[in-house]
């Protein structure tokens, strides 16, 4: 998957966040992003990797961003991996 691919589909996957009127709140309390923070930056790569990896968090997240934007539960993976900081592995 190209940079390019992963930011598109991260993008859609934001676009998704934000319509979701239950976590939409949970994702700016536990980041501290206000609406300026998302408009301003869901253009950014590092923004929409650490978007990504709070959906991760929760595997109901994921399984339900997928299912809306029509993904394989795996590609979040694959997508997190085409952004900033995807190559690193972390162990926690």
């Amino acid at each position: 998957m190209t940079s390019d691919q992963a930011e598109r589909i991260a993008l859609n996957m934001l676009a998704w966040l934000v319509s979701n009127d239950e976590l939409l709140p949970i994702f700016m309390g536990a980041t501290g992003a206000g609406q300026d923070t998302l408009r301003d930056n869901a253009g950014d790569p590092e923004f929409l990797a650490a978007m990504l990896d709070f959906l991760m968090m929760d595997d109901q997240w994921v399984i339900q961003a997928c299912d809306a934007q029509g993904l394989s539960y795996d590609q979040v993976g694959q997508v997190r991996h085409g952004l900033p900081g995807g190559s690193q592995m972390h162990w926690t």
